[in-house]
């Protein structure tokens, strides 16, 4: 893996750049991008399945989320929702094809993905059930365990609880106190949480409609602790759907959001469940209780046990963004059609996008979400390629964690914030339940710690990537010439930083507006600032945590403690790295001469508002000067104004029919209002009759007050 320059997903070989355009900030005049062309493309490595995705949610309205209902009514309705996708197949893409599965692990997520357009709820739901439960049982299970226990996760006939997380104990699993104790006796494990922290949390499906459940447990067998593994166990009568004896449990009532998923609490007291009903691809225990495994480093262990679930941090990030899109979507409709405020007397209101701070609150966003597609498409693709099995290294697992840990955090994140500013931006109308911001913003709020708090997951992508730096220099250091090379780069990078931008052969001075702005929109120059900012703060972690290696425990923690928040940060900017290469990449497939001049434009939006967003490190380390700062700004102010005959076209792409966005406000009565307002005034102002406002009443008193007196 290299953690200087190219992010995991890409090959060895540099993104192809895209020359900047000739005007600087403006397409050609009739430039114009091919839709359903751009459309096709967005579709992706999977369009047929990611189409009928798209298709069943638009041609059923029965899987829609409907507003303003109890939490219980959310829950049956999404339960019956989730009984209705079954015989389509398409959730069950992923499993084995023996058991009526297709064996398609990337196709499988992209119609999870689309699920969020219907309703988060129901897509979250049934991730609890295939993503999470069956997938347990398919990725850790044996094949005799897959034959047994997976066609009834399948068909819903068994509705199933992930039990992982735990109230003590959230992101640190390999910490949690749930035991599993061998009695060779029985050839049972005696499942316990023997203290309340141990007991099992915010699981879907737990409060009320699960009758089993894969339960994470510390196993230990012959005195000895071998660590978490899975258990398959039943936790409710599928006639009663009491609880079986020794299991217990909590409702965790009314949430946030999601009040379609049944969450609740599962508890433990001596449940025993047979030999045969630990997961054992990872890890087997004989009849006499010995432990045999093919990992022989309990780490490793049990990193590859949970890296066989990383599908639900995957899926996350793809349904984040399409989540932030119809939030977009539906924000830049009704700032097309929506008008305030006259520019002159008689005059048309202007629309909302044709205000500069309305296309700055909404377009890097647009931008920002492409760059997010195209880099979900890439780690789509190393999912595929490692669950398939065509590629399935441990150094392309290590890979597919990293990429998912940082792109996960940060696209959830970014919805989050995408999908607040597009309510504030759509005013009192955005508040609305039935224009769908609220309660999308509400649902997707856990998502920030689903699968990990992203603070955790940014914690650790970034210790994989300055562990490769580290990794890196240290083998430089071997010989005399590599640690002259480390000696002399530092020396020379200490004085460019002293002549901003230098590195990137650009001048000291500015030399005005028009040549910062063409310098700006060189690929290499973007590149150069948003990769140099990664590479720095890696590095100054690198750097700053060295000491940690001599150190002892205690004062080892402090060190990680001093550099914890450049630590996660440098993650975030290797994520924008990875999605500014894969937006290029993209790019350079596209044939359309006006799509290709669109894209660069988004592009160039999405670079260098990741620069202006951190304006603040490229001037304090001396990356960049004041008056290139300055440009940077300026140049996306002119970049937005040329997006905007084309925005739609853009948001279009996204191919989102009304019966995805389901939106009042972006359905075009808005437009229709203004037409009918703007006619009223038109006939008005025609027919003579129209009051004269007092301010020009009184203007043309003056006017006459004026003439009358030059005329004395």
């Amino acid at each position: 893996m290299t953690t200087t320059s190219e992010p995991v997903t890409t090959t060895a070989t540099a993104p192809q750049a895209v020359a900047p355009q000739p005007e600087a900030t403006r397409p050609a005049s009739g430039t114009r991008v091919d839709v359903p062309a751009l459309q096709q493309m967005l579709l992706g490595r999977w369009p047929e399945e990611r189409s009928e995705a798209r298709r069943m949610v638009a041609e059923h309205p029965e899987l829609w989320k409907q507003e303003g209902i109890t939490k219980e009514e959310h829950r049956e309705i999404t339960l019956a929702q989730m009984k209705q996708m079954v015989p389509y197949g398409q959730v069950l893409r992923a499993f084995p094809e023996r058991l009526g599965g297709r064996d398609q692990a990337g196709a499988n997520l992209v119609g999870f993905e689309e699920l969020v357009a219907a309703d988060p709820s129901l897509q979250i739901k049934s991730g609890v059930q295939w993503g999470l439960f069956a997938s347990a049982i398919n990725h850790l299970g044996t094949e005799e365990q897959k034959d047994r226990l997976l066609p009834g996760a399948m068909d819903l006939s068994v509705p199933g609880a992930f039990a992982m997380t735990e109230t003590g104990h959230g992101s640190d699993v390999a910490a949690i106190g749930t035991t599993a104790t061998y009695d060779p006796e029985t050839e049972e494990f005696v499942i316990n949480t023997p203290f309340r922290g141990a007991w099992k949390q915010y699981l879907g499906n737990a409060a009320k409609h699960g009758v089993a459940a894969t339960v994470f447990a510390q196993l230990i067998t012959n005195g000895v602790d071998h660590g978490v593994h899975c258990f398959y166990v039943p936790i409710r009568d599928p006639q009663t759907m009491e609880f079986l004896p020794g299991v217990g449990g909590e409702d965790d009532g009314q949430k946030g959001g999601l009040n379609g998923i049944d969450n609740g609490k599962l508890h433990f007291t001596d449940v025993r469940v047979p030999r045969q009903d630990l997961l054992a691809r990872y890890g087997q225990v004989a009849a006499d209780g010995t432990y045999t495994s093919s990992i022989d480093s309990p780490g490793r262990r049990f990193f590859t046990m949970l890296g066989a679930l990383v599908q639900g941090r995957v899926s996350l990030d793809g349904a984040a963004i399409t989540a932030a899109k119809i939030g977009l979507a539906i924000a830049t409709k009704y700032a097309e059609q929506r008008r305030q405020f006259s520019p002159a007397t008689g005059a048309d209101e202007l629309t909302l996008l044709d205000y500069a701070t309305h296309r700055r609150r909404l377009f890097p966003r647009i931008a920002e979400a492409y760059a997010m597609h195209f880099a979900h498409d890439e780690l789509l693709d190393l999912f595929d390629d490692v669950f398939s099995g065509r590629e399935d290294t441990p150094a392309k697992r290590e890979d597919l964690e990293t990429t998912a840990a940082a792109l996960k955090a940060t696209s959830t994140w970014y919805s989050l914030d995408t999908l607040q500013e597009c309510r504030e931006a759509c005013g009192g109308a955005g508040f609305l339940s039935e224009n769908r911001f609220t309660g999308l913003r509400a649902d997707l709020d856990i998502y920030a710690t689903f699968e990990g708090d992203n603070h955790v997951l940014l914690q650790l992508a970034a210790k994989r990537l300055v562990g490769d730096y580290g990794k890196k220099m240290a083998r430089a250091a071997k010989s005399p010439a590599g640690m002259a090379g480390i000696v002399a780069g530092q020396a020379k990078d200490a004085v460019l930083h002293k002549t901003p931008l230098r590195r990137f052969g650009q001048s000291v001075a500015d030399g005005g507006a028009a040549r910062s702005a063409g310098r700006l929109l060189d690929a290499d120059v973007q590149r150069g600032l948003i990769a140099g900012r990664y590479e720095g703060m890696v590095a100054a972690t690198a750097m700053g945590m060295r000491p940690a290696l001599k150190a002892d425990s205690i004062k080892a923690q402090e060190i990680f403690d001093d550099n914890q928040v450049n630590l996660i940060g440098s993650a975030a900017a290797w994520a924008e790295l990875v999605r500014w290469d894969a937006f290029t990449k993209a790019i350079g497939k596209v044939t359309d001469p006006g799509t290709r001049t669109v894209l660069t434009l988004l592009r160039d939006i999405y670079g260098l508002t990741t620069i202006e967003r951190h304006l603040d490190w490229h001037l304090t380390n001396g990356r960049i000067s004041t008056g290139r700062a300055k440009a940077v700004t300026a140049t996306i102010d002119r970049m937005l104004k040329a997006l905007r005959p084309h925005v739609l076209d853009v948001i279009d792409a996204w191919g989102f029919s009304q019966e995805h966005l389901r939106a009042p406000i972006a359905d075009g009565s808005e437009k229709e209002r203004q037409d009918e307002a703007r006619a009223y005034y038109r006939e008005l102002r025609a027919s003579g009759t129209a009051p004269v406002s007092e301010k020009e009443l009184r203007k043309q008193e003056a006017k006459k007050a004026k003439a009358a007196a030059q005329a004395r």
